[in-house]
């Protein structure tokens, strides 16, 4: 099968122009692993769009091979991303692939999908619907108008992968079909040798700011986490600018047992995660978070928000602990509860990383992708929807 796999190239989205090999988001890069297994079954086709030239390494594995149009200044945002859809509309054209798969609606890609001409499936990784009506980035219109294209996207795709149930919900009433798949999770989160630091670290990872809450966390568990001698670290970017990283500082300042270590690459967190004792995430909306399927590969027990898509990935008790990140009192207990008692972190950590290997494995998800590609394809040669 010839696949065509549209995403964002990093050296993009970081600006590292200079950077000789591409990378691309934790879930599409794992999903690559995957097809990278799967030489006799699959050709892959990555597409990703830029509009300053770099290197272009013309395989990225012996049957995963690249491709990235040049686009004038206007193909992006300013033009509702027509420049793009255009550029991967005509060298789709020239691959003719049996199916195409846009990797996210933040951007072009699921518009470069739903317009290629052939058929497709999306993957909605953030939802720039909910994330529109929740009134994050005010001052941003640029998510708004994403929010409406995401809209477009569903209304044009064969279909959705939902990396989630709660991206499920929402898109299935809006789409011709959809299929309930976790995203994957890189293979060297399965190679960790855990090594816990001393004094026990407490690890957050994620954006600092009031979707993943980590002052609502704080100010619910910091006195606990003090008194028993551990650290919380947190690892993750913020708007220097922002109230709610100023308040994040102040706290840090006022309570030496917080740690701000600022943005980490995937590197440094596999370290981190290492050497921590306990992952914690306390957002208040999240579909399928990254840092909650590699913790579990690593064998690094968590805990997290009972919201979005979170469930989906953890079973309470057994392969985790959730709690409401509204209620102050619950967030303390189950925090009480892992401290407490470092064989119940050994047990749930064990289950987990099995629980991992079954589930996010990058062949097992890469072989569930062909599944899913065969049936639009059986669909769409019978007109069947």
């Amino acid at each position: 099968m010839k696949i065509v796999l549209i995403t964002t190239d990093s050296r993009v989205h970081f600006s590292d122009y200079e950077r000789a090999e591409p990378y691309f988001g934790t879930a599409p890069e794992a999903l690559l692993q995957g097809f990278a297994l799967l030489t006799d079954e699959v050709e892959v086709h990555v597409i990703s769009v830029t509009r300053r030239p770099m290197a272009v390494p013309p395989q990225l594995a012996a049957n995963i091979f690249f491709h990235q149009p040049l686009l004038p200044s206007w193909g992006m945002g300013r033009s509702l991303f027509l420049g793009s859809i255009l550029a991967v509309r005509k060298l789709i054209a020239e691959i003719q692939p049996d199916i195409v798969h846009g990797q996210g609606t933040e951007r072009d890609c699921a518009l470069g999908a739903v317009f290629s001409g052939f058929p497709n499936v999306i993957t909605i990784h953030g939802n720039m619907r909910v994330h529109a009506s929740r009134g994050e980035n005010k001052g941003k219109p640029y998510y708004k108008l994403a929010a409406l294209l995401e809209s477009l996207a569903l209304g044009r795709t064969d279909g959705v992968v939902s990396i989630s149930s709660y991206t499920d919900r929402l898109v299935s009433p809006l789409v011709k079909r959809s299929w309930l798949l976790p995203n994957a999770t890189e293979s060297t989160y399965f190679n960790a040798s855990l090594a816990p630091a001393v004094p026990r670290t407490l690890l957050f990872v994620g954006g600092l700011d009031e979707r993943k809450n980590p002052v609502g966390y704080i100010e619910a568990c910091g006195a606990l986490l003090d008194q028993a001698g551990w650290r919380f670290r947190l690892c993750g970017g913020s708007d220097p600018d922002s109230p709610y990283t100023q308040r994040i500082k102040e706290l840090a300042a006022r309570n030496p047992w917080i740690e701000l270590v600022g943005w980490r690459s995937r590197d440094e967190l596999f370290g981190e995660m290492e050497r921590a004792s306990l992952l914690v995430l306390p957002t208040l909306e999240d579909n399928c978070p990254m840092v909650v399927l590699e913790a579990m590969a690593v064998g690094l027990p968590v805990i997290a928000s009972r919201v979005g898509g979170v469930p989906d990935l953890i079973e309470h008790g057994r392969t985790g602990m959730m709690f409401d990140p509204l209620d102050s009192e619950s967030m303390r207990q189950v925090t009480a509860q892992m401290i407490a008692n470092p064989e119940q972190r050994t047990s749930l950590a064990t289950a987990a990383r099995e629980e991992a290997r079954k589930r996010f494995h990058p062949k097992v998800v890469a072989q569930a992708h062909l599944e899913i590609y065969r049936e639009v394809l059986r669909k769409n040669s019978s007109d069947d929807w």
